[in-house]
């Protein structure tokens, strides 16, 4: 029988180790906070904002919210994470991506401090990721991966984990995190030759290719436990549906993550931690 790895449960259990160092940061005159840069309404951009504020709030994390319309210039964007960087009251900064095509997305990541950088977009925080050195932070859903990972309690340690998906917000930082705690990672992607062999010797699969289905069957077999990441809109059951064919795995696999349902609700928990350690460290 599959066990569902909830994201409730570990956001819940987040969010209650972090309030006391909330309180203590407060005790000491700081308040930890957060910038949200966004460009236009897109209703997911929107939605995760919300997740974030509700998030932010039950905390005591101030958030600062700045918002430009979606014809807005490179320079204007470039202006504000300037100001971020030189406010010592903002302790973290999330640029909502992606961007539109009229803004250079490279150049604006690239400006941001990375000790602000909360959600590992700088070329510092995945430096820091690839070499293992505490410089910036990891991406929010990659730490969300692991954390989910280790509140139910899954070694890492000597397993083996396939990565689907190898770009730089979740397949590449989440593959080298799984190598700093000892796991042997085979990083795949859609055009991996026989992906479904490769994704059959894992003990532990993450599913991070961004295209429903690209995990199904004939990939999948008891004893695995499987992270799925994606988040994709199936027009026939007009539904979101992760990237792991719920057929293959349910009734299959030890142990899966929903979709919705998990990993996408420990994001907003990390960004928290991450905007917490951020406000900790700019006072060590």
């Amino acid at each position: 029988m599959t066990e569902f790895l909830r994201g409730a449960p570990v956001a819940a259990a987040l969010t209650d180790d972090a309030a006391p160092r909330v309180a203590a940061l407060v005790a000491r005159g700081v308040t930890p906070t957060l910038a949200i840069v966004r460009v236009g309404e897109r209703p997911d951009d929107l939605a995760y904002e919300r997740a974030a504020l509700k998030r932010c709030d039950r905390l005591g994390i101030a958030v600062r919210l700045l918002g430009f319309p979606d014809d807005v210039s490179t320079e204007a964007l470039l202006g504000a994470i300037e100001r971020v960087n030189g406010d010592a009251t903002v302790h973290g900064c999330l640029i909502m991506r992606p961007l539109p095509p009229q803004v250079d997305e490279a150049a604006l990541c690239a400006a941001l401090d990375p000790a602000k950088d909360v959600d590992g977009v700088t070329a510092g925080s995945l430096y820091g990721v690839f070499s293992g050195r505490e410089l910036g932070f990891p991406p929010c859903t990659a730490a969300a991966v692991l954390a989910i990972l280790d509140h139910y309690g899954y070694g890492l340690e000597g397993a083996r984990a396939v990565v689907v998906g190898r770009s730089l917000v979740i397949g590449r930082p989440v593959a080298m995190m799984l190598l700093a705690r000892n796991a042997t990672v085979t990083l795949c992607h859609t055009r991996t030759k026989d992906l479904a062999a490769e994704v059959a010797r894992a003990d532990l699969v993450i599913a991070a290719a961004g295209r429903a289905g690209a995990v199904g069957v004939g990939a999948l077999r008891p004893g695995q436990v499987v992270v799925d990441v994606g988040i994709n809109w199936d027009e026939r059951s007009r539904s979101l549906v992760g990237d792991v064919d719920p057929r293959a795995a349910e009734g299959v696999v030890d142990a899966l993550t929903p979709v919705p349902g998990g990993v996408g609700s420990v994001t907003t928990a990390i960004l928290a931690r991450h905007v917490i350690e951020a406000a900790e460290r700019s006072i060590a």
